[in-house]
């Protein structure tokens, strides 16, 4: 029970101790036939006092109780209120905490999709450059004599879609030019006509010109440049070298 209730019911103790005294405080002389009708007045006399001190202090420890009540209730919302503020409190630091966690890993995974772009495109970068440098490192030396002349020239045929064989090429060199690059026929209709046939495959100017292959020689007696022309012309005349068994 609270301090103030404990109080109030002394105090209401005393008062009916005092109520109690009251009764029982009667004068020696008054023990004679009228005795009754004292005692009756004084009982009848002092029972209300009695009957309102109760009731005062009945509604005393009413009204207290229900103001300890409240003040109770007002505690216990009160803590309530506090706890359920710390309780969002928390709630909202593990959500700040959360998309802070989210933020860091989208930005770590970010990170990780770039690099990983970024060393593919590294990766394949070294990939061009190793197969640039293999390409550079196997191009093809060829001799300088009538085999690697002829070899030079069906690579760059082939290249450029141009049909021919070795065979066909060594064949047609050999009863042209016999293999002499700077040969030039100065007794034919040609050289009367002032446009003498040159070279391994003895072609004369115009068709050189209207035939060269770009990428070679302009000179008419390169051997490459030659070839290639020669081959080409025949290519769109005869459908190949290798069709041509005589003077073309």
């Amino acid at each position: 029970m609270p301090k103030n209730t404990h109080k109030i019911a002394i105090a209401g103790a005393a008062t009916l101790g005092a109520a109690a005294l009251a009764f029982s405080v009667v004068p020696a002389d008054a023990q004679t036939t009228t005795t009754d009708a004292v005692s009756t007045a004084q009982v009848a006399y002092s029972s209300q006092p009695v009957q309102d001190v109760k009731t005062s202090v009945t509604d005393q420890l009413a009204t207290t109780s229900v103001k300890v009540d409240a003040i109770e209730a007002k505690k216990k919302a009160a803590a309530a209120a506090a706890a359920a503020k710390k309780k969002a409190v928390a709630a909202k630091a593990v959500a700040a905490k959360t998309a802070a966690a989210k933020k860091k890993a989208a930005a770590e995974a970010a990170a990780k999709r770039k690099a990983a772009a970024s060393r593919k495109a590294q990766e394949a970068a070294n990939r061009s450059a190793k197969r640039a440098a293999i390409k550079k490192a196997v191009v093809r030396h060829y001799a300088d004599n009538l085999d690697g002349w002829i070899k030079h020239s069906l690579d760059i045929m082939k290249s450029k879609g141009i049909p021919g064989s070795y065979h066909g090429l060594h064949k047609n060199i050999m009863r042209e030019s016999s293999g002499n690059p700077k040969a030039i026929n100065d007794w034919d209709i040609n050289a009367i006509n002032g446009i003498p046939s040159k070279g391994l495959l003895q072609v004369i100017p115009p068709t050189f010109t209207a035939y060269h292959v770009s990428g070679t020689s302009w000179n008419i007696y390169d051997p490459i440049a030659n070839i290639t022309a020669a081959a080409n012309y025949a290519a769109d005349k005869y459908g190949s070298i290798d069709n041509v068994n005589s003077a073309y």
